[in-house]
Parts: structure tokens; sequence; C-alpha cells
């Protein structure tokens, strides 16, 4: 009898995410039992039960998944199960807590893909603000955009020292500097786009973050990317469709293209079901994080009809 493929889904919070147990079942795992309420300091001791347990044969069907809400902690966790393992019993691990990981590639990298379509550039050089850019697809898309080049600048609705607190935070972690700033008023926000060339939307459903008049302030604008799929628009003017779709502005000269939540969505979704299968079919250890994510949603992409 063949040995089954099992994933175990270590999580911090209370319960495990639905979508993405059923991310993994749909990518090929048989078992799928989740652990909720894990700490760091139980990561080490829950991954060497799930190796030792198969031998060297059932550790290629074997993973281990980390979710949460904390991108950072994630992040630990993960080194931390790749610490843990022991020759010749090693497994593969993938983190993208709250879908953070694999939602922010896609939207970088759908950023990315519009800055070359429609303005043959790319992110080198360009001022990013992140709009609700202190919770877990903002940190993410920051990191990932600034490793791009570009200077990332989070905003929060806190104000700016709580957004620097934030930058500071993720720069230690991950090595990549950012700036914070306020989006604590129309004020601080006008000012804070009025030289961006980018404008990412990843503040909590159904929040919009930026009128359409607060948008046209912005008049550098290349590209607008929002996640936000619950109405209001989290950017006005970027429908969730969009996918490259000229803005509009008073002047009739705009030259920034929307990229809307489900355009996001559906890169997101396919990455993270390749990541997964991926995990699945490997013969050999995988460890799969946010920068995984953007080369493989830089694939969907390549795939799809220009």
């Amino acid at each position: 009898m063949e040995r089954p493929y099992i994933l175990h889904m270590f999580t911090p919070g209370k319960q495990m995410s639905p979508f993405d147990i059923n991310m993994a079942a749909d990518a090929g795992y048989n078992l799928l039992p989740t652990y909720s309420e894990v700490t760091l300091d139980n990561v080490t001791g829950l991954t060497q039960d799930a190796i030792f347990s198969r031998g060297p044969k059932g550790v290629l069907r074997t993973g281990i998944f980390i979710g949460g809400r904390d991108v950072l902690l994630a992040a630990d966790m993960l080194d931390a199960a790749k610490k843990a393992m022991q020759k010749p019993f090693v497994v593969s691990v993938m983190a993208d807590p709250s879908g953070s990981y694999t939602t922010a590639a896609a939207m970088v990298a759908c950023v990315e893909a519009q800055l070359r379509k429609v303005h043959g550039t790319d992110l080198v050089g360009k001022r990013v603000v992140i709009l609700g850019g202190t919770g877990t697809v903002g940190r993410i898309a920051g990191v990932l955009a600034q490793q791009l080049g570009a200077e990332v600048r989070l905003s929060s609705r806190k104000g700016a020292a709580a957004a620097q607190h934030c930058a500071d935070e993720t720069h230690a972690r991950f090595g990549s500097p950012m700036s914070g700033v306020s989006g604590d008023s129309v004020e601080t926000i006008r000012a804070s786009i009025a030289e961006a060339d980018v404008v990412l939307g990843t503040a909590a459903a159904g929040v919009q973050v930026l009128s359409e008049a607060d948008r046209h302030v912005a008049t550098r604008l290349l590209v607008a990317a929002d996640v936000n799929a619950v109405p209001p628009e989290g950017i006005a003017g970027v429908d969730v469709m969009d996918s490259g779709k000229l803005l509009t502005h008073p002047s009739g000269t705009c030259k920034a293209v929307g990229i809307g939540a489900l355009a996001i969505g559906d890169v997101k979704y396919q990455t993270q079901h390749r990541l997964l299968v991926r995990m699945h079919k490997s013969d050999t250890p995988l460890y799969l994080s946010f920068p995984e994510a953007l080369a493989v949603a830089r694939e969907v992409l390549a795939a799809k009809p220009v």
C-alpha cells in the first residue's frame, strides 16, 4: 500500500483557514491535519514528530504548511521548521500567512507586468506608496517592491509613527529599508501620493483608502493596484476586474492604469496552487516563502495572453 500524502498545517491562530485547507486538498494531499495556537517554541517538536515517524520514503510524501496572520512570525516558523530537520528526515515547508505571501507576490508581479507592458519600464527607482501598508499584504508587497529597486513608503491611518514602526520592524526582519508615512487624513494621504509612481491599496475589505479626487493628485502615477474586492472600491476608479485599464483624469491625459482585486486574486490563486503542487510532487525538499511566490506569479503572468 502506498503511503498517503500528508500536509501538516500549523497556525498560531485558533483555526486553520478553510481556504488553505481546500487549496491543499486540490493540490493532491490526502491527509490535512491542522494544529491550532502553535507557538514558535512548538515548531521544532511538531516538525520532528512529523518527520521521524515516516521513514526516508515517507518524508517525500510529507509537508508542512504555516498559516496564521503574522507575516514576521510565519517567516520565523518556517526557519525554525527548516532547522529542525535531521537528514535524511527532511520535508518541504511552505509559509503563506493569511494568503499574504502569495497575494503580495501576485500584486507586485501584476504591477511589474503593467509597468513593462504599458510604460516600458520596471520598479527600479519608482516611488511606491502602499495605503494600508502596515497590514499583512502591505508589508510583504513593500518588501518585494523594495527588493526590485523601488523606494517604498508604508502608509497607516494610525499616523506616521505607527507606519515608521512597522517599516522598521519589517526592515529588521527581511532587510528591506522602507519609510513610514501618515495616512490619517485626506491631507496626509494626498501629500504621500503626490509624487508616487505606483499606489497600492492593501487596506481591509470594504475600506476606500483613495477617493477619485485624491487619486487625481498623483500626477506621476503609472499604476494603481488594489486588493479590496468588497465595495466600495479601495482605490476609486479601479474596478475589481480591471487588468491594465486606463484610469480617468479630469485633464484627459492620464497615463495610469488600474489593476483590480479579482485580477490580482486570479494570479494569487494560481500561484498558491502551483506552489502546493510543487511541494506535493517534488522529490527533494522545498522551502517556499514570498520570493518563491513572486517567481511563480511571474510564470503565471508570462503564460497569460497579452
